[in-house]
């Protein structure tokens, strides 16, 4: 299968597919045999799924369902409430999207999707790859899907030696060469398994693949090393610091994040500013969000989002009433069901082992002290 043979290959989509029908995944938001497919279904899987695992979305697609089954449900359903239903699911962009689509969706398309890649691109929150997902599984739309495991899949299939992301766009033509006309949606499903279960990045298992008579990269022994990928630059570190802050009523004290931008609109440890340079201790309490007799942690929180890594010093006390006027006091025993991204949830994990730890205490007074002779 040369790449200068710009036909389509019906025989290869037709060994793909019958591997499918034996081999499969069964994903809550797949259709059963027999059953229609629910278009809300796999619109709430794929938003829920872009740069995250199958195993992490499963009981995040679940709860959701059970909560909003409709999409008129979710589009009714407060911001607030369908962010902290997502709080630990990270990108949380996607949730702000996915309650603007519902919206949308029940405002102007009557509870319906629109049926085409065009249409579907018009949404908050949907993509290239998503709009194709979408209109080839619940519409049965010829469209060509390029994620992760597809580009994998595609790169090793013609050992295509241009690495990503300047591939995407070759990938994207070899894949659309592959495309079937029949069954689109069971046929992307097909591929994006294939990638998923024997098309690995690491230790691929060649001999069960459907495909491995055709497969350059498998002929030639280096599977491995595709797809070829630019080198990343280094990712930057960030530094700041946590208050945790805990009242005699066993209220926790958390801050709403502006709307937009990083983490827009979750609840948030009240802390400092994230710089480049570690900051001094003394200088964190040089101005807390409340006086108090504040006792750090012995560990720090780590978390990597996206673009930068971020180390985080916490500091804990406890208060009496409610002396933070900008905070949400929220009870501990509600913290699960608040919109708390999982870098808070670190932080406030560490925060109670430091209050019921043993160790030294920081007044204000002694922190001012410090502060004046570090001047």
């Amino acid at each position: 299968m040369g790449r200068g043979n710009k036909s389509r290959s019906p025989r290869m989509a037709a060994e793909l597919l019958a591997w499918y029908d034996r081999h499969g995944r069964e994903l809550p938001w797949r259709k059963k045999r027999g059953a229609a497919v629910d278009p809300y279904h796999v619109w709430l899987s794929e938003i829920m799924l872009q740069q995250t695992t199958v195993p992490a979305v499963k009981p995040y697609f679940e709860r959701f369902l059970q909560r909003w089954p409709a999409v008129e449900d979710l589009a009714a359903a407060p911001v607030e409430d369908v962010m902290a239903a997502w709080a630990g699911l990270g990108y949380y962009a996607r949730a702000r999207n996915l309650h603007k689509c519902a919206a949308v969706v029940a405002a102007r398309h009557a509870g319906s999707f629109p049926d085409t890649e065009a249409a579907l691109r018009e949404l908050p929150g949907i993509g290239p790859y998503t709009s194709a997902a979408i209109a080839a599984i619940a519409f049965q739309r010829r469209a060509t899907i390029l994620d992760g495991n597809v580009e994998r899949v595609v790169s090793r299939l013609f050992r295509v030696a241009t690495p990503l992301p300047k591939a995407k766009e070759e990938l994207r033509a070899l894949a659309d060469r592959l495309t079937p006309d029949q069954r689109p949606g069971d046929y992307a499903q097909a591929i994006m398994d294939l990638g998923a279960t024997l098309c690995t990045p690491t230790k691929p298992a060649c001999s069960l693949c459907p495909w491995n008579g055709a497969c350059e990269a498998f002929k030639a022994g280096d599977q491995e090393s595709y797809p070829r990928k630019t080198p990343k630059a280094e990712r930057p570190q960030r530094f700041g610091f946590a208050f945790w802050i805990v009242n005699e009523k066993g209220e926790a004290a958390l801050r709403r994040r502006p709307p937009k931008g990083l983490l827009g609109g979750m609840l948030e440890v009240p802390g400092g500013d994230w710089t480049s340079t570690v900051p001094a201790r003394h200088e964190a309490v040089r101005n807390p969000p409340v006086q108090a007799a504040w006792r750090w942690s012995d560990g720090v929180v780590r978390h990597v989002f996206t673009h930068f890594a971020l180390e985080l010093q916490v500091a804990a006390a406890t208060v009496r009433g409610r002396p933070l006027k900008d905070a949400e006091w929220v009870p501990l025993e509600k913290l699960g069901d608040a919109a708390l991204p999982s870098v808070m949830q670190k932080v406030a994990k560490l925060g109670m082992a430091t209050l019921v730890a043993p160790g030294k205490t920081v007044g204000a007074k002694t922190a001012r002290a410090k502060a004046a002779a570090a001047e």
